[in-house]
């Protein structure tokens, strides 16, 4: 659906060295009818997907853990954040793309995944869909010890934790990623683990 209330006037590429950042100038048409010049920036890192592998039976969950400078910058002193398996989409797939990076950063090869929603994770400034599954796991779908790819310079510490812990692990502040929180509170409410 288009917005009659907005005229695109001139968008600049600012930086294309990992992602995409754009300054976008553009007229917004404000209730009284009058229209204002406004200039916002925008991130395009592409779409992705994320999923956590939860185990009923051992009542577990599978998490990683790596380095992410954003958060290093702002403040979290080592710079390391639990989440849960994500990555960009290299296809027109989520759940092709959210499979292959469940292999390559958790070592675990699943083959049916569900997809419970997408969302904007920050829709101020960046562009990115991010599309949520969940997927149940055992030991005999270990095929390889995980921990990312050397070539996209991933170094990932593959996590299995009680469920339990996971989420008073959100309280403690322990585990800070929103993707996170949201697939362990989905978790909570809508699985019996």
């Amino acid at each position: 659906m288009e917005n009659n209330k907005i005229k695109i006037l001139q968008s600049e590429i600012i930086s294309d060295q990992w992602s995409v950042l754009k300054r976008i100038t553009f007229d917004y048409q404000k209730e009284n009818g009058h229209w204002e010049k406004q200039t916002r920036e925008t991130y395009d890192r592409g779409d992705g997907a994320v999923i956590l592998l939860y185990n009923t039976n051992k009542k577990k969950v599978i998490l990683t853990n790596q380095f992410r400078l954003a958060t290093y910058l702002n403040g979290n002193s080592n710079g390391m954040l639990i989440e849960a398996c994500a990555g960009k989409l290299e296809s027109e797939n989520p759940e092709t793309d959210i499979i292959r990076e469940t292999k390559e950063e958790t070592g675990y090869l699943v083959t049916q995944v569900e997809k419970i929603f997408e969302a904007y994770m920050s829709p101020g400034s960046v562009t990115e869909i991010l599309h949520y599954f969940i997927a149940e796991y055992d030991a005999s779908m270990k095929v390889s010890q995980g921990g990312g790819l050397a070539s996209e310079q991933e170094y990932i510490e593959v996590l299995e934790i009680e469920f339990e812990t996971a989420l008073k692990m959100i309280a403690t502040g322990e585990i800070r990623d929103a993707k996170t929180i949201m697939l362990l509170q989905y978790l909570k409410i809508h699985k019996d683990i």
